[in-house]
């Protein structure tokens, strides 16, 4: 029973937030401790850091955010890293405050841009501020969802720029999965942009249940937390034992026999009550093979009712598509799948296919996916079950161990808030899966942000123009990879300060009477590295005569003048001795720190230093300013932006038509997925003789580079140019990807690509303005220009 002291003391607490009393009215159930809490702290004029697991209810601070916006009458922000995830917050905040009050911009798609809740993709922000957008007046509050994501290698610089470059007088509201280092981000946070607090809940609202699937048993991977389960102990010695007898009868190792398929593992999932469920798998083809392989099982997870809504919600999402491109995009075998409750989910399919597939199991009516990774971030499709067929992923350059944080976030899927009591994650047992690895990956809790910010071109230009090149070079400083760098060199300092001390502490017991003994040691340690590195060379067999000769003297003379030396005769040379190498291992050592605590030393103004170096020699700056060329450079965003911009200048894209632009720039926005090094074919000469131009500006840009220490422009990849040609000039879909291996989704989204660059170019070059409005059109149609799960 509640006391009066906690009752006055709770009435207390409820009408110190008022704005937060009346949000908490508007929803059926009770929030979190921590939700509350971040309210609290932002209706008191604080940033909010909120760190917590996948599915916990972060996204609600973000929503507060909103509405405590709309009571001030200040403008929200509310950031996304990726389009669908902005697309799916749209229509959650339309539904919430009304559509004339919300707007969308995802640079290709711009809906009510100046309404006063605005959701948008991170550049989209970034690109405003350097633009100075009128948009971010009366701009009171900027969520930032997914904010971990300022650890992606290729992006996340993005996130950094904002949080340092936003106004003073805005409040941010960071939401991260559970990192390791959340009190660290919070106190960059609170540097760069004021009381921030930190709020971390590293409990989820539905428990998780971890298992391993061994052929067809399905045991628990903890028998108690941290100790495995020693049944799957016992069966994974088994199983390798008859997958080691299998392989030396073929000679490889294969999955053991009574393993269950895909197909086999949806039916036990049925049975077991444990759908919906989806299994990540590491492949785009391997995902479709598994929609495949269900269906020739003739599974079936939907009643005749599930089927009649099923239809006709994908019938409504694919509308707008003509009968043909249907054809193409194997609409009937896909409709097929989805009608019995099957899916697959990845960035090759068409984003009205993905978004038709999000929401049907949003609704439960598709009851098993097959997914890769790209699904794990942000977008709300919870399951009852995760599956995991391997630990192991291809990260674009070879196979690698997924993380502990990339395993939370895609185990963080299972378990639906006020649905399920329990979620459930399921890692199927192979041989190159044991249960130390999935234990290891379930039990760690260390996953740490890292920042991987890097100055670019674009970003230095645009600082240079808004600040000057000094203040620039200042604000760069305090980035958040700057502040953990300087963390780790206060360390390290520590570290040589320690070292110092034992140093002194151990030459004094290396006192000879009879001189200078760390003069003899140094002899004595030159004498050790002669003879090793003879010893070394005459086990290679890597000398002539002359080399030996001369290395045989000087070890000659060493030794003369080691016998030579005062301290030789000494009764307590060897002890001495000692002293003396232990001595010179903790002066080596560091030597290293040293080396290391100068290469994080203001280590991202030497990057911008480098960077303005080539600026200034092609003429971009000139002292404090950009010069008319650099002012181009500040309006394109694109990776290869100096590439781009040297070419404009180069005028290697004067006298192209608009087919032909959009074919030669489209090489520097894609990215060939296979690594075959076969060159594509060009769609025309004058194609051709451009891009032999652009390579040889980006060989120049290359050399340059290397001369300052810089490598940021990647090479032109052509292998988008022929496709985007055909398209441009009324191909059919069909007709156009004929005879590649390029996916429909894949097409879409390198579409979108290029005419988000040529609305760059539009915006950077008066000249070319015409003809980058001419190639939009051209290629902004059909299944390109559908808004609806727009990626």
């Amino acid at each position: 029973m509640t006391t009066p002291a906690q009752s006055y003391a709770a009435a207390k607490a409820r009408n110190a937030h008022p704005i937060t009393q009346a949000f908490l009215a508007t929803f059926s159930f009770e929030f979190d401790s921590f939700q509350v809490e971040a309210c609290h702290a932002l209706e008191e004029g604080n940033g909010v850091l909120v760190a917590a697991p996948t599915g916990a209810g972060k996204t609600v601070v973000g929503e507060f955010a909103a509405y405590f916006a709309q009571h001030l009458g200040k403008k929200c922000f509310y950031t996304t890293p990726i389009k669908a995830l902005s697309n799916q917050k749209y229509s959650e905040f339309v539904a919430k405050f009304g559509q004339e009050k919300v707007g969308l911009l995802t640079g290709d798609t711009s809906i009510n841009g100046e309404a006063d809740i605005l959701v948008m993709t991170t550049e989209v922000l970034r690109n405003m501020l350097y633009a100075g957008s009128s948009t971010l007046s009366n701009l009171g509050y900027v969520v930032m969802d997914e904010v971990h994501y300022l650890a992606d290698k290729f992006r996340g610089a993005v996130w950094e720029e904002v949080l340092i470059h936003l106004m003073e007088s805005v409040q941010v509201i960071s939401l991260s999965a559970t990192v390791s280092n959340a009190e660290e981000f919070g106190e960059w946070l609170g540097e760069v942009r004021g009381n921030t607090s930190v709020i971390v809940s590293e409990i989820r609202p539905i428990p998780l249940y971890q298992h391993v699937l061994i052929g067809n048993r399905m045991l628990d991977l903890f028998e108690q937390p941290g100790q495995i389960n020693p049944e799957i102990l016992t069966r994974e010695r088994e199983a390798m034992r008859k997958s080691s007898m299998d392989r030396h009868r073929r000679g490889r190792y294969s999955d053991v026999k009574d393993r269950l398929s895909r197909a086999d593992i949806v039916e036990k999932l049925a049975r077991e009550n444990m759908l919906p469920a989806i299994t990540f798998i590491f492949s785009r083809v391997g995902c479709d093979a598994a929609v495949k392989q269900c269906l020739a099982a003739g599974i079936r997870l939907t009643s005749p009712l599930e089927r009649i809504e099923i239809k006709a919600s994908a019938l409504k999402y694919t509308a707008h598509i003509s009968a043909e491109d249907l054809e193409v995009l194997g609409f009937s075998d896909w409709l097929t799948a989805l009608e019995r409750g099957i899916a697959a989910h990845h960035a090759g399919l068409l984003p009205s296919f993905k978004g038709a597939v999000e929401d049907l199991f949003q609704r439960g009516l598709v009851k098993a996916v097959f997914a890769t990774e790209t699904l794990a971030l942000g977008i709300n499709m919870p399951a009852r079950t995760v599956v995991l067929e391997k630990l192991i992923k291809f990260n674009g350059e070879s196979l690698v161990p997924i993380t502990p944080g990339e395993y939370t976030q895609l185990t963080g899927r299972a378990g639906r808030r006020g649905i399920d009591i329990e979620g459930n994650a399921v890692i199927q047992w192979s041989p190159t899966v044991d249960s130390a690895a999935a234990a290891g990956l379930a039990s760690t809790r260390t996953y740490p942000l890292r920042s991987s910010f890097a100055p670019s071109y674009n970003m230095s230009i645009n600082l240079i123009s808004r600040f000057g090149r000094e203040r620039a070079r200042t604000s760069l400083e305090s980035s958040f990879a700057q502040f953990q760098a300087d963390r780790a060199v206060v360390g390290l300092s520590r570290q040589i300060r320690k070292n110092e001390t034992a140093i002194e502490e151990i030459l004094s017991n290396a006192q000879c009477h009879l001189g200078d003994f760390i003069d003899y040691a140094s002899i004595r340690r030159e004498i050790k590295e002669v003879e090793g590195f003879l010893s070394r060379r005459d086990h290679k067999k890597s000398f002539d005569n002359r080399q030996r000769s001369r290395l045989e003297n000087d070890l000659s003379d060493l030794r003369k003048s080691l016998r030579n030396h005062s301290c030789h005769s000494c009764n307590d040379r060897e002890e001495h001795a000692r002293f003396a190498e232990r001595a010179g291992r903790l002066n080596r050592e560091n030597d290293g720190l040293r080396t290391r605590v100068e290469s994080r030393t203001h280590v991202i103004a030497k990057t911008f230093d480098q960077i303005c170096q080539v600026l200034t020699h092609l003429d971009y700056i000139q002292g404090e300013k950009p010069t008319s060329q650099g002012k181009i450079l500040t309006k394109i965003y694109a990776e290869s932006d100096l590439l781009l911009t040297e070419s404009i200048r180069c005028g290697i894209f004067d006298e192209l038509n608009a087919t032909e632009l959009l074919s030669i720039v489209s090489c520097m926005i894609f990215e060939s997925r296979s690594v075959e090094n076969i060159a594509p074919k060009m769609p025309s000469p004058r194609v051709s003789s451009a891009l032999t131009e652009v390579i040889s500006i980006w060989a120049q840009l290359e050399a340059i580079e290397a001369q300052y220490g810089v490598k940021t422009q990647r090479e032109p990849d052509a292998g988008f140019c022929a496709i985007s040609y055909k398209w441009a000039s009324g191909g059919s879909l069909h007709s156009v990807l004929k005879g590649s291996d390029m996916s429909v989704g894949d097409f879409v989204r390198s579409t979108k690509q290029l005419i988000d660059l040529l609305n760059q170019i539009s915006g950077a070059s008066q000249k070319l303005r015409p003809v980058c409005k001419d190639a939009i059109k051209r290629i902004d149609r059909g299944v390109v220009s559908y808004l609806m799960g727009d990626i």
